[in-house]
This record gives C-alpha cells, structure tokens and sequence, in this order.
C-alpha cells in the first residue's frame, strides 16, 4: 500500500547541489522544508546496486535511517544508444579523474567530452539519440519507501551549450524541442525533464496528486 507523506520536513539525500536545487523547487508548491543530506553532515554511502532503483533506494534509505527524517533520493544519469546504454549509472564516475576525486568533485565538462569522444569514436550516427533517467525514492526512517522511474529522451549535441543546468545537460536537447538542458530556463526544464517524470508519479502516489 502507498504511504502519504505528511511530514513537513523532508532531507534531499544528495550532496549535489544542482540536484538538491532542482528537488526543492519542486517540493516548494507543497510548503515542505527541505535540507541537503550535505547540510545535515550526513556521508554518502557508496552506490553499489545495478540500477537506478536499487541506488535511489539504498541513499534514501541510508539518510532516512541517519536523519531519523524522511528522505528523498535520485540516481539518474545519461543512456546513451549507440553505446549501449552508457555511461547509465556510472554517469557520475565518468565524471571523475584522479584530480577530482582526491577533492570530491566532479569534472562533467571532461564527462561530456568522454561521451563525445567515444561516439565519434565508433562513427555513431546522427541523431546520436540519448534518454536521462531518473530514479526518486521517498524513504522514511522505519524502512518504508516508494520508488518512482521517470525518463526524458532526446539527443546528444556537440560542442556544449548553455549554463544553466548541471552535468550533461548541456550537450542534451529533449525530444520535441530545440535548446539544451544547459540553455532552458529552469521552469521549462522541470515541466519536460526526467526527474520531473518521476515526480510527477511521487506526487500523484504520496501527496495526494
């Protein structure tokens, strides 16, 4: 049986502040106060599932049960066709190089360079066709949860373009449209995006529509 979420506050299980934004706009509408696992010092566990799920599942999880909070989390990343689905859940770890991970950070403009390299690489045809995808889990400290799957598809374009999203959206034009994630204002973007996709499930299941 779905569970409603009542509570009025809610920890975004990430340490990616692109994300953490992204979730809290979409929470705002339902007046619900949200903190970053980061603000909360909480440690990010290590992703060790094979899926989208089976990750959002353990990290909200993991949070829930350190915050004694409600915790929401996303896996997402890029699939990308002609490579046959990668970089899928590493997308992050493609993002990283020894330099970066010795800080912490991330480097997706290498990221998006990888991805293009391999593609040309190999000749892949135009339209070099992607889809993000986006895994939520809402968790709550007893071990409940829900798990919702939302996907955007569209294709990859080169050189990058826009900065205004996060990680590689600005090399992705979503299917029907004509800008780059990196260039859309965030307002159209969470009206068409994957994670938006899978919101628009969790809110429908656990607030009621």
């Amino acid at each position: 049986m779905r569970r409603v979420f009542r509570e009025p506050r809610l920890v975004v299980a990430s340490h990616n502040a692109g994300k953490v934004r992204e979730i809290g706009e979409l929470m705002r509408p339902y007046g619900i106060e949200t903190v970053s696992a980061a603000d909360l010092g909480l440690a990010e566990p290590d992703e060790t599932e094979a899926t989208f799920e089976g990750n959002a599942r353990l990290k909200a999880l993991a949070a829930a049960r350190a915050s004694l909070l409600p915790a929401l989390a996303d896996d997402s990343g890029l699939t990308v066709e002609a490579l046959g689905g990668a970089p899928g859940i590493y997308s992050a770890r493609w993002a990283e190089t020894p330099e970066t991970h010795e800080s912490g950070g991330r480097d997706f403009g290498q990221a998006m360079q990888t991805v293009w390299q391999k593609l040309e690489a190999i000749g892949a045809p135009e339209p070099r066709r992607a889809t993000f995808v986006c895994a939520l889990t809402l968790a709550w400290p007893d071990g409940h949860d829900e798990t919702f799957l939302g996907a955007c598809a569209g294709r990859l374009v080169w050189p990058p373009r826009g900065e205004k999203g996060f990680g590689y959206d600005p090399v992705f034009i979503a299917r029907g449209e004509e800008s780059t994630f990196g260039e859309m204002e965030p307002e159209r973007k969470h009206a068409i995006s994957h994670r938006a996709d899978a919101f628009r499930q969790l809110v429908a299941a656990c607030f009621g529509g």
